[in-house]
C-alpha cells in the first residue's frame, strides 16, 4: 500500500468529516448523512482499485492464470 493512498484516504475523511459537521450544525442531516455515504463510497472505490492492482501483481509474480 502506498503513503499516498494513506494521505488520499485521510485527507477524504478530514473533508467528508468538516462538511458533514457542518451541513448537521445547520440542521441538515439528512444532507450530512448522504456526504458520508458518498465519502464511504469514494473511499471503497480508491481501496478496491488499489486491491485489484494487487492481485494482478501477485498473478503476475507467480505467473497464475
Amino acid at each position: 500500500m502506498s503513503f499516498d493512498l494513506i494521505l488520499r484516504v485521510a485527507g477524504i475523511g478530514l473533508l467528508v468529516g468538516i462538511f458533514a459537521m457542518i451541513l448537521s450544525e445547520a440542521g441538515k442531516k439528512e444532507q450530512a448523512q448522504m456526504v458520508t455515504i458518498a465519502g464511504v463510497v469514494v473511499v471503497l472505490y480508491m481501496v478496491i482499485q488499489s486491491i485489484s492492482e494487487l492481485f494482478i501483481l501477485v498473478k503476475s509474480v507467480f505467473k497464475l492464470y
